[in-house]
Parts: C-alpha cells; sequence; structure tokens
C-alpha cells in the first residue's frame, strides 16, 4: 500500500500489485489485479477476475499491507464480456485466517451487485471497517454468464495505540491526589477478547462509589454506583448489560458517557440509557483505576476476578491517552507484563450453515493406546442437532452425539431397536450462543463424554470400542454411508479445534480437498449472528432466537403477535360493550399497540352510555382542621392508571367528569380581600384551577352561583358566607381538558370551629370518540393528508369501509423506494402490499360475496420485522413470514394519503371509518371539514354510536331500514340482545362437533425447519350465563383428537373449576377462581379468555398462567352437560357423569354458539341434542340480573359529613315524613292502574308471544338455511324504516 487517499474525496486506495485469489479444487490461484486512484478511472481498467468454472466457494481476497478505516466499496463486471457478480458478502479479518462477515443496517450481510458489466455500484458503509484484510464473496452471477469482478476499497489511514493483555497483566492509573471526584466521565476504548470473561476497567471509592466494566458471558456488563453503601458488596450489585459475542476476536468499541446519574453506554451501534443507582452526583475513585483486572489493594497482579485476555487500543479515561502514557513509561501508570502489539491466535472456526446437509468428514486417526478421543469445541442458538457421529467397528453399531432438547446426549445404536444413552445435567444448556467444549473418548469398556469443565458421563460397553473409518461432524452426507444418519436436524453453528486421538485437524487441507469431505459449511468464520440484538419483541416480550430466526415470548405481556405488538385488550370500555360484555372490572389499552400498557377500570354499563370509572387512592370523605395558607393541606391523588394512560383515556372520550364534594363550617374557599383563593385543585397539567365543581373554568364561583342558589347571594360560593353551622358546595368537573384532579389544597380550616370535609369522586368518562369517527369521498381524485407515518419496524392498520365502487386505495405512504399501500383491488378483493427494500411483497384476501354491497367491511393489515398479516371481516387470516435476512426498516418521506394517492388516481368512493394505525386513531371528520371532495361522517343507518346490533351483532344497511346480523354472537333477537337459554335436565347434553376448518391461509412453505415450529397464538374465548343448585356439574367441556380438553366444572363444594389438560402426558391446570358456592340459584356470568399462558376471568379480575401455551390442535367438539368419555380426569368425569341441571345461556366458543346451533336444529353432523331440552328465558333474567360472580363496585355520590354535619332539626324530620306520605300515595295510585292493565296485558301477551316463536323460528330457519350456505352465515331480523327507534328514513349511498 503506497497510498491512502480520503473517502470525503470519493477517491480509491491505490493498490500496487493487490493480490487476487479464490480456492480452485483445492489449489490457491494468483493473479495481479493493477489498481486505480479514483473512481472515473475504474470504468477505464481492462480485465477483472473472474475464477475456473470449477471452483467450489470462490473469492476475491485483498491484502491492504496495513490497517485501514474502509468507509466504502464498489464493484464492477469483468471488462468485455458477460461476467459480472450481482450480489456478495463482505469479509474482514486483521490477520487473513479469521474472518468476520460485514452486516450492514438491520443486519443484512447480502450485498447488491452488478446487472450488467460496465456499471459500477458503490456502497457507502453504515459503519466503517477498521481491518486490513478484505474478501469478496460472490453469491449470485450473470446467469448466462460466469463470475466476473472488479473492486475498488475507499477509505483512509488508521493509527491506534494497542496494548496486548495475557490474561495475567494490568495497567494501573494511578492519580495524582488521594482520590478523584467527577461529575462527567466519558471512557472510550476498543477491544478483542480471545475469552467470554474478562474485566476491563475498574475503580472503586471508600464511600461505595465504584464502576467495573467486564465482560460475562460474553456480554458486556456494567456495574456502576455513587454514593449508595448498600449497593458496595457484589451481593447488593446490579449490572446493564448489552450487546453478545464479543469472544469472537474481532474489534469492537465502547464509549461510556455520564453526567451525575445519566448514563450512555455505547458498544458497537447500539446504545444504551439509563440512570445510575446512589444517592450522589459524583463518582469518587481512590487512588487509581486499573484496566485488565481488580488488583487486590497493595498486591498488583492479584487479581479477584477473571481478568481480560485479549487487546486493547485507544483507550482514553476522560480525554487521557492511558495506552500512550504507559508506551512512554509515565510514573503514573504502572503496566505488569502488558506488552504493545496484539498477539493473533490462530482459533480458525468454520460455520454449518443448513440444518438438513451441512456435514464435515474427517479420517479417524489410529490410536496407540487403543480406542479414541475426539475434542471440539461448538457454539449454536439451536436447542437440537447432530455433532459426531461414527460407525463402530462391531456393525451395525453406532455413537451419537447431539443436541438434544438444549442438553448434550450420546447415544449407543447397537442395533435397530436397542440403544443406550447418557446426557449432561437439566442446567447444562447449550444452545446459548456460547463456545462450549465437547470430548468424547472410549477407555476399556467405558466411553466417556465431557461438556466444559463439568464432571463427566460414563457408559458402560459391552465390549472394545473402536471408531469406524470417518468420523461425521455436524451431520451426514445426504446418501446413507457408513450407518451416518441425522437422528432430527444437522448441526447448524459453529466448530474449531478439532481434536482426533490427540493430533489437531488442519481444515485448510479440508478446505483445499486434501482431508476429508464437506458439504455447506464456511471456512474461516463464525457467521453466529445474535438475532435478539437489538431486541424487535415489544412491550417486554422475551426473545429467544435459532440460528436462522427470532421468536418472542409474549406471556404475562398483556400483548400478542409475533413481536408482542398488538393488545390482547380492548380500547375501551364502549368496545367491551359492543362485544357483548356488561358491566365489571376490565383492563382496557387505550393506545391499542402503543407504548402505554393496560390499565385496569370499572366499566359501568347500566345506563344508555358506558361510563368508564378510573379510581384512586382516597375516594372516601376526608375531614381537614389546622390548615393555613401557609401551612395547607395538601392531597395528592394517585389514580389506577399512569399520568400518560389518563391523557390517553380523557382525549379519547366525549365526555369526562368528577364529583367535588366540599362541606364546611367556617373554612372559606375563595372570600378573601384581595381575592386569592384560599383554597384550590390541581389539573392533569399541574396547572392550578380555582373555579369549583359546576362552575367554568377561570372564574372562583361554585355550582350555586351559576344556579343562583346560594345561601347568601352576596357570595359565589355557599362557603364563602363563613357561618357556624354546616355548609355544603358540591359539583362536578366536566371541563376535559383539565382532569382528572391530581392534588387537592386546603388552606382555611385553623380558626376556632373551624372545619372542612371534601371527597374528589373517582374519574368518569363515557364515548370512545374513535369509534365511529368517519369520512365520506365523492370524487376519485380526493384525498385526506396526514403527517408521514412513523413505522419502521412494526405498523398495525385497521378500519371500516363500506362502498359501492369496484376498486379504490384506502391509504398509501410512500418513500424514495419503500412503500405501503391497502386497496380494494377488486370487487372482491383486498391487497395490502409493501416495500422495505426486499422487493415488493403482496398479501390479498379474496371474499366469497362482494365487499362493495355498501355495508361495513373490516380491515386490519399489519407489518413487523418477523410477518406481515391481512384480515378482512372474519375470513381466514393471510400472513406471510419476512425473510431472515433481509431489510427490516420501513422508511417513508412523503405524507400519509387515506382515501387516495399523491397521483390523484384510483381514488377510494365511499366511507372510512375508524382508523387506527399503531394505537392512534386519526381523526378523519376534523380533516375532512376542510378537504374539498371529503365529508366528515358517514350517512346511513349503521353510520352511528347508537349501537343499534349489540353482543357483536353486525349492522347490515337495507333500503327501508337495517338488519342485525346475529350469526356471529351468542344472542338472537332484533337487535340480537335476547340471550338463547336452554333448561338441562341430568340427562341432558348439546354436543357440537367442530369442522376442522382451514383457519389460517399461508404464504409460506412448510419445508422450513422444525426447530422452533413455534410462535404459536394460542386463543380461546368461551362465555356463558348458568344458574344452578346442582353439584358436581358439568358446565362446559371442549375436546380434541389429540386427548387434549378444557372442562369448566362446579366442584363438590359448588365452587367453579377450570381444567386445562394441554399435554397427554402431563397434569392438567386446574383453576379455582373462587371457593365460595356458585350452586345457589342465581345467576352467575362467566367469561374466560386464554392468550398464550395467560388465562383471564374477566368478570371476576383473575388472571392465572398455564404451565404451558400449547395451542389446542385439531379440535374435536364441544359439550354442555352431560359427558360419558372417559378420556378424562377422574374428578372431571366424576361431574360429567352428573350432568347439569339448571339453565345455560348465551353460550359461545370463539365465533361458535352451540345452544343457538341445537334450537335452529342444524345438521346432525354437527349438532347432537340427547336428553330433553327446554327453551328457557334466564336470558331475558340475566338482563336485569346483578351477576353474583362480579366483584363490583359501587360509585356512588359523595356524602355529607358524617358527624356534627348538621343539627337536630324537626322542620327537617317534618318534610321527610311528608315526602314518604306522599310518595305512598303516588305508588297507591301506579299499582291500581297497574293491576287494572295487567288483566288486559296477559291475553296481548299470549298472542304476542305466540307471534314471537312463530317469528323466532322463521328467523332460525331462515339462519339454518343461510348456514348451509358455502358462505358465512347471517341472523336476519329487519327492521323498517316506519320503527318508532328511526325517525328518518331517508338513507344515501356512496
Amino acid at each position: 500500500m503506497e497510498g491512502v487517499s480520503s473517502y470525503n474525496m470519493m477517491e480509491g486506495l491505490v493498490h500496487t500489485g493487490v493480490s487476487s485469489y479464490s480456492m480452485m479444487e483445492g489449489v490457491s490461484s494468483h493473479s495481479m489485479m493493477e489498481g486505480v486512484s479514483s473512481h472515473s478511472m475504474m470504468e477505464r481498467v481492462t480485465g477483472g477476475w473472474s475464477p475456473q468454472v470449477t471452483d467450489r466457494h470462490p473469492w476475491l481476497q485483498l491484502d491492504l499491507r496495513d490497517r485501514i478505516e474502509v468507509t466504502a466499496v464498489a464493484t464492477q463486471g469483468r471488462y468485455g464480456g458477460s461476467d459480472w457478480v450481482s450480489g456478495y458478502l463482505l469479509l474482514f479479518s486483521d490477520t487473513g485466517r479469521a474472518w468476520k462477515q460485514y452486516r450492514q443496517e438491520d443486519g443484512v450481510g447480502r450485498f447488491v451487485g452488478n446487472v450488467n458489466a460496465d456499471g459500477v455500484v458503490h456502497h457507502k458503509l453504515s459503519h466503517s471497517i477498521r481491518s486490513r484484510f478484505l474478501r469478496f464473496v460472490p453469491l449470485d452471477w450473470n446467469p448466462s454468464g460466469w463470475v466476473g469482478l472488479r473492486v475498488e476499497v475507499y477509505g483512509c489511514a488508521y493509527k491506534s495505540d494497542v496494548a496486548d493483555f495475557d490474561g495475567r497483566s494490568s495497567l494501573l492509573y494511578r492519580f495524582n491526589q488521594k482520590s478523584m471526584s467527577t461529575v462527567k466521565d466519558v471512557i472510550s476504548l476498543r477491544f478483542k477478547s480471545r475469552q467470554a470473561e474478562g474485566v476491563l476497567l475498574h475503580g472503586e471509592g471508600q464511600r461505595g462509589n465504584y464502576i467495573t466494566l467486564e465482560l460475562h458471558r460474553a456480554r458486556l456488563a456494567l456495574y456502576l454506583n455513587l454514593d449508595d453503601t448498600r449497593l458496595r458488596f457484589s451481593s447488593g450489585r446490579v449490572a446493564v448489560t448489552l450487546s453478545s459475542l464479543l469472544d469472537d476476536q474481532h474489534w469492537h468499541s465502547v464509549l461510556i458517557e455520564r453526567f451525575q446519574k445519566q448514563v450512555n453506554l455505547t458498544v458497537d451501534t447500539h446504545t444504551q440509557h439509563f440512570r445510575t443507582k446512589g444517592e450522589g452526583d459524583s463518582l469518587e475513585v481512590d487512588y487509581e483505576l486499573s484496566f485488565g483486572g481488580i488488583p487486590l489493594p497493595g498486591k498488583p497482579g492479584t487479581f479477584l476476578r477473571k481478568n481480560f485476555h485479549g487487546c486493547m487500543e485507544n483507550l482514553y479515561y476522560n480525554g487521557i491517552n492511558i495506552i500512550d502514557l504507559a508506551k512512554r513509561r509515565k510514573p503514573q501508570i504502572y503496566s505488569g507484563n502488558v506488552t504493545f502489539s496484539c498477539s493473533e491466535p490462530q482459533l480458525v472456526s468454520t460455520t454449518f450453515l443448513s440444518s438438513s446437509s451441512s456435514f464435515l468428514s474427517l479420517p479417524a486417526t489410529l490410536s496407540a493406546s487403543g480406542g479414541f478421543a475426539v475434542r471440539f469445541q461448538f457454539r449454536t442458538w439451536n436447542p437440537d442437532g447432530l455433532l459426531l457421529s461414527t460407525r463402530l467397528a462391531l456393525e451395525p453399531q453406532r455413537l451419537e452425539l447431539q443436541i438434544s432438547n438444549c442438553r448434550l446426549r450420546l447415544t449407543h445404536h447397537m442395533s435397530a431397536q436397542q440403544k443406550e444413552e447418557v446426557s449432561t445435567g437439566e442446567g447444562q444448556q447449550v444452545n446459548d450462543g456460547l463456545w462450549h467444549s465437547a470430548s468424547l473418548s472410549s477407555r476399556g469398556l467405558q466411553v466417556t463424554m465431557t461438556l466444559d469443565n463439568e464432571p463427566s458421563s460414563t457408559m458402560e460397553l459391552g465390549d472394545h470400542m473402536e471408531a469406524g473409518d470417518s468420523l461425521y461432524f455436524g451431520g451426514c452426507p445426504s446418501l446413507n454411508v457408513s450407518g451416518c444418519e441425522n437422528p432430527t436436524l444437522a448441526f447448524q453453528g459453529c466448530m474449531r479445534l478439532f481434536s482426533i486421538n490427540s493430533q489437531p485437524m488442519d481444515l485448510n487441507l479440508v478446505h483445499q480437498g486434501r482431508l476429508g469431505d464437506y458439504k455447506e459449511l464456511q471456512f474461516d468464520t463464525c457467521s453466529i449472528h445474535d438475532r435478539c440484538l437489538p431486541n424487535f419483541c415489544e412491550h417486554g416480550g422475551q426473545c429467544s432466537q435459532s440460528w436462522s430466526c427470532f421468536y418472542c415470548d409474549c406471556s404475562g405481556t398483556g400483548y400478542t403477535g409475533a413481536t408482542c405488538h398488538n393488545s390482547i385488550y380492548e380500547a375501551s370500555c364502549e368496545a367491551y360493550r359492543l362485544t357483548g360484555s356488561s358491566s365489571g372490572y376490565f383492563s382496557i389499552d387505550p393506545d391499542g399497540s402503543g407504548p402505554l400498557g393496560p390499565t385496569q377500570v370499572y366499566c359501568n354499563m347500566t345506563e344508555n352510555k358506558v361510563w368508564t370509572v378510573v379510581t384512586h387512592n382516597s375516594t372516601d370523605p376526608v375531614r381537614v382542621q389546622g390548615s393555613t395558607l401557609q401551612k395547607p393541606y395538601i392531597m395528592k391523588f394517585n389514580y389506577s392508571a399512569s399520568p400518560e394512560q389518563l391523557m390517553a383515556l380523557v382525549s379519547g372520550s366525549e365526555q369526562c367528569q368528577q364529583e367535588v364534594m366540599y362541606s364546611c363550617r367556617k373554612s372559606r374557599l375563595f372570600n378573601t380581600r384581595d381575592g386569592s383563593p384560599l383554597s384550590w385543585w390541581v389539573d392533569q397539567g399541574g396547572e392550578r384551577r380555582t373555579y369549583w365543581g359546576g362552575f367554568l373554568p377561570g372564574v372562583q364561583q361554585c355550582s350555586c352561583s351559576l344556579e343562583e342558589n346560594c345561601m347568601d347571594m352576596n357570595y359565589f360560593c355557599n362557603c364563602d358566607a363563613d357561618t357556624d353551622s354546616w355548609a355544603n358546595d358540591t359539583g362536578v368537573l366536566s371541563y376535559k381538558e383539565h382532569l382528572p384532579v391530581s392534588e387537592i389544597v386546603i388552606g382555611d380550616t385553623n380558626r376556632t370551629g373551624s372545619e372542612a370535609l371534601y371527597r374528589i369522586g373517582p374519574l368518569r368518562c363515557y364515548g370512545d370518540k374513535s369509534v365511529w369517527n368517519a369520512a365520506s369521498f365523492y370524487q376519485e381524485s380526493s384525498y385526506l393528508h396526514f403527517p408521514t407515518l412513523r413505522a419502521e419496524l412494526s405498523a398495525d392498520i385497521s378500519f371500516y369501509f363500506k362502498t359501492s365502487a369496484p376498486s379504490g386505495v384506502f391509504l398509501e405512504n410512500v418513500g424514495l423506494k419503500d412503500f405501503i399501500r391497502v386497496e380494494l383491488s377488486s370487487p372482491v378483493a383486498v391487497t395490502f402490499s409493501f416495500d422495505v427494500g426486499n422487493g415488493p411483497v403482496v398479501l390479498a384476501i379474496k371474499s366469497h360475496v362482494p365487499l362493495n354491497d355498501r355495508q361495513w367491511h373490516y380491515v386490519r393489515a399489519e407489518r413487523s420485522v418477523k410477518e406481515a398479516s391481512l384480515q378482512v371481516d372474519q375470513l381466514p387470516l393471510r400472513f406471510l413470514e419476512a425473510p431472515s435476512e433481509g431489510h427490516l426498516r420501513l422508511r417513508l418521506n412523503s405524507q400519509l394519503f387515506v382515501g387516495g394517492t399523491a397521483a390523484r388516481q384510483r381514488g377510494f368512493l365511499g366511507c372510512i371509518r375508524t382508523l387506527t394505525i399503531n394505537g392512534v386513531t386519526f381523526n378523519l371528520e376534523e380533516r375532512a371539514k376542510m378537504t374539498p371532495g371529503v365529508s366528515a361522517g358517514c350517512p346511513g343507518h349503521c353510520s352511528g354510536s347508537s349501537s343499534l346490533c349489540h353482543n357483536s351483532g353486525r349492522c347490515i344497511e337495507k333500503n327501508s331500514g337495517y338488519v342485525c346480523d346475529c350469526s356471529q354472537s351468542a344472542y338472537g333477537g332484533p337487535s340480537c340482545k335476547e340471550g338463547v337459554s336452554v333448561s338441562f335436565n341430568r340427562e341432558s347434553s348439546v354436543t357440537y362437533t367442530f369442522q376442522e376448518p382451514f383457519s389460517v391461509i399461508q404464504n409460506r412453505s412448510f419445508q422450513a425447519s422444525s426447530v422452533y415450529r413455534g410462535n404459536s397464538r394460542a386463543r380461546e374465548n368461551m362465555a356463558f350465563i348458568f344458574m344452578t343448585t346442582q353439584s358436581p356439574a358439568m358446565l362446559l367441556t371442549v375436546s380434541t383428537f389429540s386427548q387434549q380438553y378444557i372442562a369448566v366444572i362446579l366442584a363438590r363444594n359448588g365452587s367453579i373449576q377450570i381444567w386445562y389438560h394441554l399435554h397427554v402426558d402431563r397434569r392438567p391446570d386446574v383453576f379455582t377462581p373462587r371457593p365460595s358456592s356458585l350452586a345457589d340459584g342465581h345467576l352467575h356470568r362467566i367469561r374466560i379468555h386464554r392468550e398464550g399462558k395467560d388465562v383471564y376471568l374477566q368478570d371476576m379480575n383473575l388472571k392465572y398462567s398455564l404451565s404451558s401455551d400449547t395451542e389446542f390442535i385439531s379440535i374435536k367438539s364441544l359439550t354442555l352437560g352431560k359427558v360419558t368419555v372417559d378420556t378424562m380426569d377422574e374428578e372431571v368425569m366424576q361431574a360429567g357423569s352428573k350432568g347439569f341441571i339448571g339453565c345455560l345461556s348465551s353460550v359461545q366458543f370463539n365465533h361458535m354458539a352451540p345452544l343457538k346451533a341445537a334450537l335452529l336444529k342444524r345438521a346432525s353432523s354437527l349438532v347432537r341434542v340427547r336428553g330433553h331440552l327446554v327453551e328457557s328465558n334466564c336470558g331475558a333474567l340475566a338482563d336485569s340480573t346483578i351477576f353474583h360472580s362480579q366483584s363490583g363496585e359501587e360509585f356512588g355520590r359523595g356524602r355529607g359529613p358524617l358527624r356534627n354535619a348538621s343539627q337536630s332539626n324537626y322542620a327537617v324530620i317534618g318534610g321527610v315524613v311528608s315526602a314518604v306520605v306522599f310518595i305512598t300515595l303516588c305508588v297507591v295510585v301506579v299499582m291500581t292502574r297497574f293491576l287494572y292493565q295487567h288483566r288486559q296485558a296477559q291475553r296481548d301477551a299470549s298472542i304476542k308471544e305466540k307471534e314471537h316463536r312463530t317469528n323466532l323460528e322463521t328467523a332460525y330457519r331462515r339462519e339454518a338455511a343461510y348456514q348451509a350456505e358455502p358462505a358465512y352465515r347471517t341472523e336476519f331480523h329487519l327492521h323498517d324504516s316506519h320503527s318508532s327507534t328511526l325517525n328518518d328514513n331517508r338513507e344515501y349511498y356512496i
């Protein structure tokens, strides 16, 4: 290398005699390729590199003569021909032996090459490479030609100060004074390590301060504490860890930035921000900082922990170059056994790329002592894979060493049916990505297996053992050679340091074809990649991985999906009501898939409005005395939701309010000479508010002033009259931008006889502004535009639409190359398409019925780094897995267009409502008001929030009214409100047999590796109402063809039990939510929701965790009542034999309603009824019954003082007596009129009942006929335009 040009000048590195290499049948070919000095000159260079066509794995290697900081590369095809490379890998190395693959942003390793021989493709590296050797490995080339390559490298010279630590050495930097106290620290260094453990940096002080930076399990751990003596000892220390696989013998950069307690830790390209523990802001370190280990005081070179073995360079502590001081032998540096050049060990790895076809065959050398001994090291993420297989001299015996269920297992196959096995311990998992040493040796009649430094496992043999001719590492050849068979999967990972009978194996000879054989291997590099760094699992999901992909465990997070992106909870109480729920405690997630987590609220659904109630820590009346303005009484309210959750709830609600009660005796609110308030409250934003309940913001008045009924009209509040008797100022705060009340301050209860009693009620909100936020599009060229969609790694888009147009774009957002689009591509198809840099991806769902039928249809599209999915109504879900190696980030830069495109073509004509992206609901109505061709809202009967159809019923527009489709509901009737109820006796049962549905359509091949077949999204929803006095009793059971089952029973004591038997070879999970008896003759509602391992009893506000997240596979049937099968546990069978005596109502399992199916008398192949069933009305009783299974809480209005609130007053008593007499007379009059009308109503009721049964039967028959069709079924109840509930008969369609 004779010269280096600056990258900023876009000039290439000048090469003189740069060598190119390729492996051609094991022979290293060498040719000369003259370098060029600029990018423009590259186009005029003739020739180029091209390997022989017989080369198995060609590559081009550049020796830059010294370590260079490479910032860009460029490629070109071979001059004057049809040879070029269309895709390649870039590897780098300091030694030319141990290589590392360069990965671009998003972890993409593949570089896009050329499409012809003449064009130049330039790649600027997202992070520079500091290395001497580069290797270009062609992956694809011109299919009509061959590999041809010209390359140019851009960069600049790189100089560094290097120190080598041999595992016993250290650098000690001694301060000029006794201790060093700093408020700000900046520490930077680069290192490469030969081990997974070792201390890089340590310093501590006598007051409990310390800083330690060390490698632990190949991850970097930073311990930092400021003045907290409780954390001085190691047992209390908490580390911040970052990165992984740092023992790969390649350089890694570290930067620690601290200002007071705020710390940034950066390793390579990953940064973690955190706040350190401790009471102070300064780091006080006594005497010295040590690098490479933690020496004992006064004994340099003696370490408490394992010291660092490797190299460091450019080590800076607050601007001081530590290595430079050591090289110049400055007195403040002690450098024991440290050298200043980096020694390069020859630990060369080999990567086994395929889990089905990779293998390495090595000859079994003879052992002088008899037997054999094999040793090697390996690292992997996979829980299964073959490590070693060899045929024994005594055929057909063979030995297999494999990873099975994350543990090491040795198997001696003596015959096809006979084998013997030994395994390592439960805690010795080997699929952690770390290097593990495995050895296998035979001596006499024993064979010994050893893992790392753990105790060996020994297997006794019946005869002496000698290995066959060959040892197969990692897998077996495709042909059954010498009895080698892959037990499950081939090994996918890295191996190194092979030794057979104490002779090390040179893999260069294997690579050159001079020793053994191989397939699907990558030599001289370990291509292991941590797919959990960064962690793409959202909302606290736990990341695990195999060699080729990662998985997210969402258990306990409240979220689901491939990356734990989707909330399992509804966004509001209004949404729960639309699913058929009744009043109770619920977890809501106001921002859906956004960063805010779920919170628990009480949903009051007893009124026309659905109220969301959020409590706080002080809802009872509180008495206050002795407060002044100088020392006021202050109460801060802590709500059951966070401030961010409260803000989201309030902003998404139509109206919010909070009752405020203030009872007083000689305690004023505002009555002062200068007008300054004596008491006030603080809103959600921390602002002081001086208006009281019932009045408008900004004015120091109370509700009595607004109503003009204050006890003294000279004042604006009753309490400001300042009387000796009790007065009251109670009202409702309803300006929602100020709610909830976060604090109250009372400052006038310190005078003689002065006293106050206050109560701040819970926050109460109703309405969900997002549910019916809609816009109508009348022109194809019209659209709504919003800011650019911020969804680089994940995006979920959901909305409803109705239209009569055959096609149109719902939304679109584009970037330079990337885009995302959802559209109605035909009258029966919805398409979701996007491109993140890997090429366009298209998912489409076709419906059996037209989607432009002017009815509401639901669309949900989701894209994550793991997969993409599309859902339309209840049609089968379609999804597509993302490639394991590819771009991840969706980069957009234009506006988001809704209802059209930037080109004003293919616009949507119709209505769109409830558009939600990543938990944020877009205000379509507000934007539509200022956009031509678009109007706010949507015409039609089914376009409002009046909820004409209940309990998951679907509203369908008709020319003369609307229809409720109750087919997806367990309810019936005109509005899907009538519970379908049946009375059972002991012998009664209803069995619904499932037709195995194709519930998911997959755009992928099932020939992928079965490693982690998982991320199954086990989910069940069950709901029913029951009433009985019998116990034990069987309520419901669901069984599968694989003997799994779910059972809900009443035990002997009447308590409800829920049984989940998901594994045949394990005990079932049994939950008893309440020990009290539910066989009490009262109605009880049960709603069970399972998501993975989590089971939620929503009406009881309980959550349980299963021992497994296994999904129900091949559901066979659901049975209500008596069960006679003998494949269940004894207690369940006993309850099943007793059957059920009582009433069952509104039974639903997922989208199936078995009681409704039984009453409709559907095909006998689906429904089987045994015993006597009688239609009941307990479902109607349920609407007016308080369910005893709910743990409700009454949120009443505030009451007056408990004592001393008033004096005995005969006038008040007389008024009460008069009121009672008047009410009694009114009741007598009403009852008289009621008895008169009741006799007439009895005759009418009998006629109406017959008519209703006739209509119900007709509707059931209509639904049964519709069910027989291949399209989805519908239960219709017609509401004509003359219905009294509809005042406007006009109807508009778009």
